[in-house]
């Protein structure tokens, strides 16, 4: 199958090139620069030029594939409304180069946006409060056009170098000085290795159905103490508990997720596709490996 790649030179994407290129299966990566360029043609990959918001270069990417992997997300989230909404017509104008044809579109969503404060099952929907779940109603428009439309919600992903959300809080931590969390730090992030989340990607494209969502789990939640603590103890400062109030102020634009209880399961995932998620780091053991002189 060839398969158009949109974020394929970033973090997930990266990580998915090689695995859909040793399924066989061949890749058309959409690049912005130069360097992404080089990075996809050294990994097997055949390159396409274009950004989320080249809309006509979206729809001829779209349109040159048998499948359509949209990993791609604009990471500016002083203007999360705005960005999400950019997402949502990228996918709508791919999603109607695929129309009629059954080809797949898997999107990439946020297991944060299902069911706050109880565990995430695939079964849940999104909710409407959260400006993410612009790309899942997007996707959804999709499954009525004839287009195999899915969605693959991730985590916390993480190696030792980039975790998800996590490194937003390293951030923050650095410059504050200071390692918060909220109240006693009970509430809990799920998380996956990213060369965990990286096959549920091709096994959705090879094996999903229209409508479907899927979560790329493996640690249904780790206490956001324990990621405090390991962060605390990666830069050498101290750890501290922060009412909502202080966090709403110390973690800016944060301060929506980080006091809140998210677990999510996979296991609806591994049976319908398959996945058996590979022996990897947690996401603690990541924190603790990692480079914080680097990062």
């Amino acid at each position: 199958m060839r398969v158009f790649v949109t974020g394929a030179t970033g973090f997930i994407g990266s990580a998915l090139v090689p695995e859909l290129i040793h399924a066989g299966h061949k890749v058309l990566g959409m690049a912005r620069s130069d360097a992404g360029a080089k990075s996809l043609l050294a990994a097997g990959a055949e390159v396409h030029r274009g950004d989320l918001e080249d809309l006509d270069s979206l729809r001829s990417g779209a349109s040159a594939a048998d499948g359509v992997i949209h990993l791609a997300f604009i990471h500016d989230f002083s203007k999360f409304a705005e960005i999400c909404e950019i997402d949502r017509r990228a996918i709508g104008v791919m999603g109607s180069a695929l129309a009629g044809s059954n080809r797949p579109l898997i999107i990439t969503s946020g297991t944060a946006i299902a069911a706050p404060g109880r565990t995430a099952t695939e079964q849940d929907r999104p909710s409407s409060q959260i400006p993410r779940v612009a790309s899942e109603e997007a996707t959804d428009a999709l499954s009525s056009q004839g287009v195999r439309a899915s969605v693959v919600r991730l985590p916390q992903v993480h190696d030792c170098v980039k975790q998800g959300l996590v490194s937003y809080l390293i951030a923050i931590a650095r410059e504050k000085g200071v390692s918060a969390y909220v109240g006693e730090g009970l509430n809990r992030w799920p998380a996956a290795h990213v060369l965990q989340a990286a096959p549920v990607y091709r096994l959705a494209l090879e094996k999903g159905t229209a409508g479907a969502r899927y979560h790329a789990v493996t640690e249904e939640g780790v206490k956001l103490r324990d990621i405090a603590e390991a962060i605390a103890r990666g830069l050498k400062v101290p750890v501290v508990s922060m009412s909502p109030e202080e966090a709403a102020a110390h973690f800016g634009w944060l301060g929506m997720f980080v006091g809140g209880d998210l677990p999510a399961s996979s296991a609806q995932t591994q049976k319908q596709l398959g996945w058996h998620p590979t022996s990897q780091p947690s996401l603690i053991e990541d924190l603790n490996n990692m480079n914080y002189q680097e990062a």
